[in-house]
């Protein structure tokens, strides 16, 4: 009987190796080179993997943690999954989003980008939450502290993603995509205008205290879809990609947090292809990387398009990961990809 028991242990084992070794699986790789540059950027022997497939519809929001794993957003099944190099995913928050009893009436009823703090801790754009939220440590059931629910007394469109600042400041951007129409004119939207804010000294909101919504910072407000956004790796300047326009926009940081001189970076309104631009990643070379018409979009420090790895789906975001940080993630439809590149990344 314990000879049987032992051969059973180890076919298991067995198979969950063979299991674990084909979630990785190489796709065909094709990246569009437009300019020489690219090859500092892109290995010639660059390899495009897809590492999970089956989700529903459309994934988000990639983070790495610092436990080595990949959370993700799963919008319309409302989940946070975890992805564990060599073991797969599963789902690691549900719900995730929306939290009401009543079925949810649009889309996409789930959370959206995240980011991690200087102590590593989750902080997530809770799209149909409506708020910006903080995982206190990594797992499920911690203890959840809205960082930002409202402003001057109307609540939040549907925060979308984030970022931080060094000063452990949150800088985030609200469209409307979390709410049932995902419309200007939704019943449910009580703001007139889809924003980017600032959230002062968030990474030192006490665990559970309240938002001090006093302090909640509009700093753009022009934008028709605010998407994804990030940091040049120095600070200088905050990215946020709009959607609606396929523009990628620069504003240059000024000392008390605020933005000005809002510039047009990347325009990728004349290429007619699958995707636009979402969510965006800076490399510690000052490129950015971010989901565009064909896959993922890499463009140089000075606004030029130097190619694109092209993407079986439609990609809407991305993310540094493993050990050396050199590692893009990639969500897209219902898949996660990665490739491994020559300069490491910018992580938060």
């Amino acid at each position: 009987m314990k000879i049987q028991r032992l051969r059973f242990v180890l076919l298991f084992l067995f198979a969950m190796a063979l299991s674990a070794a084909a979630l990785a699986q190489d796709v065909p790789t094709d990246i569009q080179k437009l300019d020489p540059a690219l090859d500092q950027i892109v290995p010639a022997n660059a390899k495009l993997e897809r590492v999970a497939t089956g989700f529903d519809r459309w994934l988000e929001g990639p983070v790495w943690t610092h436990a080595g794993t990949l959370l993700f957003a799963e919008i319309p099944a409302n989940n946070i999954d975890q992805w564990t190099p060599g073991k797969g995913s599963s789902v690691f928050i549900h719900p995730s989003g929306y939290t009401g009893a009543a079925p949810y009436k649009g889309p996409e009823p789930g959370s959206n980008g995240m980011a991690l703090d200087s102590k590593g801790r989750v902080t997530v754009a809770g799209h149909a939450r409506r708020n910006v939220w903080r995982l206190e440590s990594l797992n499920p059931n911690a203890q959840i502290t809205v960082l930002a629910d409202s402003y001057q007394g109307k609540k939040l469109n549907s925060p979308n993603d984030l970022t931080y600042k060094s000063d452990g400041s949150v800088y985030f951007t609200d469209p409307p995509y979390g709410l049932p129409t995902q419309g200007d004119h939704d019943p449910l939207k009580e703001l007139q205008f889809n924003g980017v804010y600032r959230i002062p000294n968030a990474a030192k909101q006490k665990p559970g205290a309240p938002p001090d919504r006093a302090k909640l910072q509009l700093i753009v407000k022009d934008l028709s879809r605010p998407n994804g956004i990030v940091f040049s790796p120095d600070e200088k300047y905050l990215y946020v990609s709009d959607t609606a326009t396929k523009h990628w926009m620069r504003y240059a940081v000024q000392p008390d947090g605020s933005v000005k001189d809002g510039m047009v970076f990347c325009d990728a309104s004349g290429v007619h292809a699958p995707g636009q631009p979402d969510g965006i990643r800076v490399d510690k070379k000052g490129n950015l990387y971010g989901s565009g018409p064909g896959g993922v979009w890499i463009i140089s420090p000075e606004g030029k398009h130097l190619g694109t790895v092209k993407i079986p789906q439609m990609v809407s975001n991305v993310a540094w990961g493993d050990v050396d940080g050199k590692t893009l993630y990639i969500t897209a439809s219902t898949s996660i990809y990665r490739i491994h590149l020559n300069i490491a990344g910018v992580r938060n």
